[in-house]
């Protein structure tokens, strides 16, 4: 008996909080006619308004005052329902009620009073239908269900436990299209919250997409970064232990800093090759084997020999005084040059591209523009505009930037500088 008493109070508790409350659910408005909606139920609550009044006062033979207030109550609650459905729903059915209880007397075979419907009148049901469709765009299936459930037993109790004489009976018929708007309306929201959550979905994996792109191309730039510094740091733990056997009888003090040197330069590469070792282990299949000497600027040429093999016509051209630069910005220089050419490849068939590298005091200036292409690509890239991100990170760790936009003529260009002296530490990257 308790568990029975338990579950009785919880569903009772369940249909208080769904039907006893008066909150606001306002009808989303049209994306494509932001209020048509709303005009549209003002319209059909003015019908009922002008229809209802004189089947009262005629065929009923009610007061105007007490008829307009019932069929105001009804087309009331169409409008109401646009914010407040649920207190909607319960101020038609009361409207109804009050109505079909009215005019009760009066179907006792009176002339006037013959071939009535009852007890839903036609305005009070259309009013009523509107009100439960309302209802179900906006509230879980399970209020709905309940508010039909409420009208259900409304009629039940009109029609079949009180009941009248010599009228059109009006409930089965008032209660298979409250059912019909219950069921269309729950289905037209279900509808628009898998449409809502399938572009949620839709943006987080497109978000995802970008972010593992640039977690793998952040990667890539860590290792091979890695390999460059790892480079010199053992060249300078070489030098420094090579360095005393070159000078007769050098001092204990240049013995000692230069085996300090050699032995810091040796704890930097471990730990160098232990934080970013992680990242190596992370590479996709078909990296780059971490081993491979790691292009300059003086693989160029090669590199736009293959794209011109591949079909994509590419002209150089070189300014100012090219001067050693970090092989960090030499690397960045040339990924940036390659996954240009790649994308105009894959996104500008038939157009032409240029490649110009400006030798300038400061860093090296990069630029890849492209014409208009040819002729649309024949399938779009699932991984259209992820380059970009990754060049922006490599201009970005180097303190450079890099812009990329459209161009007037229906190109496109990207544009980097690399700083020759890069701000961003290792241990920043890292």
């Amino acid at each position: 008996m308790t568990y029975g008493g338990n579950r009785v109070r919880h569903w009772a508790a369940v249909l208080r909080d769904d039907l006893w409350t008066v909150r606001a659910d306002p009808l989303p408005p049209s994306t494509w006619l932001r209020w048509l909606p709303h005009g549209i139920v003002w319209l059909a609550a003015f019908g009922v308004l002008a229809g209802g009044l004189p089947q009262l006062q005629e065929a009923a033979g009610l007061t105007f005052g007490y008829a307009f207030a019932v069929v105001l109550g009804q087309s009331g609650a169409m409008v109401l329902a646009l914010w407040r459905p649920v207190l909607a729903c319960w101020l038609s059915l009361v409207a109804t009620v009050l109505g079909a209880v009215a005019v009760h007397h009066l179907l006792v075979g009176t002339a006037s009073a013959q071939g009535f419907s009852w007890p839903w009148t036609v305005a009070g049901a259309a009013a009523h239908l509107f009100v439960l469709l309302l209802l179900a765009l906006r509230v879980p299936g399970r209020v709905a269900a309940e508010a039909l459930a409420l009208t259900a037993l409304v009629t039940y109790v009109l029609q079949g436990l009180w009941g009248a004489q010599d009228y059109q009976s009006t409930g089965v018929l008032a209660l298979t299209l409250c059912a019909v708007a219950v069921v269309l309306g729950t289905a037209l929201r279900g509808r628009r919250e898998a449409r809502t959550a399938l572009a949620e979905q839709t943006t987080l994996t497109a978000e995802e997409r970008a972010r593992r792109t640039v977690l793998e191309e952040r990667s890539r730039i860590a290792r091979e970064l890695h390999d460059v510094v790892a480079h010199h740091m053992s060249v300078i733990s070489i030098q420094a232990q090579v360095a005393p056997h070159l000078v007769e009888n050098p001092p204990d003090e240049l013995v000692e800093n230069l085996a300090g040197i050699r032995e810091n330069a040796l704890e930097a590469l471990t730990e160098l090759r232990r934080v970013l070792g992680v990242l190596r282990s992370e590479q996709p299949a078909g990296a780059e084997s971490a081993h491979a000497p790691q292009p300059t600027l003086d693989r160029l040429d090669a590199l736009v020999e293959n794209t011109r093999a591949a079909g994509l016509t590419v002209t150089t051209e070189q300014t100012g005084e090219r001067r050693p630069l970090p092989p960090g910005v030499e690397l960045s220089a040339y990924r940036i040059v390659q996954e240009a050419l790649s994308n105009v490849l894959r996104h500008a068939p038939g157009a032409h591209a240029r490649v110009h590298l400006d030798h300038l005091p400061h860093g090296l200036r990069v630029e890849v523009v492209n014409s208009r292409p040819a002729h649309p690509p024949a399938s779009p890239s699932p991984g259209a505009g992820h380059g970009l991100l990754g060049m922006r990170e490599r201009a970005a760790m180097l303190g450079g930037t890099l812009t990329a936009h459209r161009l007037p003529d229906g190109g496109y260009g990207v544009t980097a500088f690399l700083p020759a002296h890069s701000t961003t530490t290792l241990e920043d990257e890292a």
